[in-house]
């Protein structure tokens, strides 16, 4: 992609504005409004997205079904609720680079984590490590610290922690390369986050999926951070399984479901062993109550129950706005308008500032993490109090995450200001 140059004026932002292909869907979320009425700068969707207009109507649809029908709404509501899950596959396999029997949406992340270690983590006395960020979301180094002691494993001996080089905040390829051929042997699960919550470094799966499979590791990502934010492409990237939840980029509302994807060459392996329920079970028996398990083919197999409706149909109409404008199209104006936070935040030349997210558009997705230096929270606070809506992390990290779906140049040059100003008052 050609170089932008930029500029850090107000006329310039509004001028992307005008041109941005994918202009007219902010108009189809709610943003959140400061007490003067006027929209927030919201640049937290990589915490919680914003809502689609449609999504009410969504969620009411199922409400008026279940008042009309009752339980024959599973067979006449106006999307049936018992294949209600299908009714997502095509366009979240579409989202994360994958084929419709890999993916499924179910569960909550880190059930659906736990779920694919009991399928995936067989250690063995002389295989039984797990390979982690030492920085990953706390719920990833909680679920593998617990899945290890259920087996009998103590995390200060069985958990490989992955650490920066000191006075670095990001990994290094080389160095996750050389620990996995240094310890592949003892390896039995690597399990990272693809996009880190903390830094934004967006990983290279396929890479580090290669090098795990050569050392006869089973290899696994919490997208999280990256789904609806970044290219996935997790057929492509050979990973075993993957989950994310859908409430961040993919504005699904707080707490919704989850994602899951296992690869098709596990499709039709029913030795795996899972922990099992009535919704994996073949659709064609599933009611015939007294039958073994049957799995169906693919990551379906993998459901437990019967999924919530509501929180469904608030996916599926996130998912129909994804679907219409593609992943593709949604990370070209990503990297643009990050791009230009970029610029701007580095045209303020605060010695103070650092940006920790990595520079190459392919190491990140949307969003950016501002370290202030030797800071607390009051910068934080003020430019809260000026407006803006993003994300404080300890000890010192504001993360802001300008989302293409519904965040504009204007808004990305305004927050820099607010920026500048508050801290050329400190």
């Amino acid at each position: 992609m050609a170089t932008t140059i930029y500029q850090a004026t107000l006329a310039f932002a509004q001028a992307l504005d005008q041109t941005d292909p994918l202009r007219k869907y902010r108009d189809q979320f709610h943003l959140p409004l400061q007490e003067n009425g006027d929209p927030a700068i919201y640049l937290c969707g990589n915490s919680l997205g914003l809502q689609p207009k449609t999504t009410r109507a969504a969620i009411e649809q199922e409400l008026l079904d279940w008042q009309t029908y009752g339980v024959e709404g599973h067979f006449h509501a106006e999307r049936p609720w018992m294949p209600y899950h299908e009714f997502l596959t095509q366009a979240m396999a579409k989202v994360v680079g994958a084929k419709p029997i890999e993916v499924v949406v179910m569960n909550t992340l880190s059930v659906n984590l736990h779920l694919m270690m009991v399928s995936f983590y067989r250690p063995t006395a002389t295989r039984h490590k797990i390979l982690i960020e030492y920085d990953a979301f706390p719920s990833d180094k909680y679920a593998v610290a617990s899945q290890l002691k259920f087996h009998g494993y103590d995390p200060a001996d069985s958990l490989i922690e992955l650490k920066a080089r000191p006075g670095e905040v990001c990994l290094r390829m080389e160095d996750i390369e050389a620990t996995i051929a240094k310890e592949g042997a003892e390896i039995a699960l690597v399990m990272l986050g693809n996009t880190n919550y903390y830094t934004g470094q967006f990983f290279d799966m396929r890479q580090i999926t290669e090098w795990g499979h050569a050392q006869g590791c089973v290899v696994g990502f919490d997208c999280a951070h990256g789904a609806g934010n970044v290219a996935l492409n997790l057929h492509d990237s050979g990973a075993d399984f993957a989950v994310w939840c859908t409430y961040k980029y993919l504005n699904s509302g707080p707490g919704s479901l989850g994602g899951c994807f296992v690869h098709e060459r596990h499709a039709h392996n029913k030795d795996l062993p899972r922990f099992t329920g009535l919704w994996g079970h073949n659709k064609a028996t599933r009611f015939g109550m007294r039958d073994g398990f049957d799995p169906i083919p693919g990551v379906e197999a993998w459901q437990l129950s019967n999924p919530p409706i509501l929180s469904m149909a608030a996916i599926l109409a996130s998912l129909k706005i994804y679907d219409e404008v593609g992943i593709e199209q949604l990370v070209a104006k990503s990297r643009k308008l990050t791009g230009y936070l970029e610029y701007l935040i580095k045209e303020l030349g605060f010695s103070a500032i650092e940006i920790i997210t990595p520079e190459s558009p392919s190491e990140r997705g949307c969003q950016l993490s501002i370290q202030v230096k030797s800071a607390d929270q009051n910068l934080y606070k003020k430019i809260t109090a000026a407006g803006v809506i993003a994300d404080w992390r300890e000890p010192d990290v504001i993360r802001v995450a300008p989302v293409p779906l519904y965040n504009s140049y204007e808004e990305v040059y305004r927050f820099v200001k607010i920026l500048k100003t508050e801290m050329d008052h400190d």
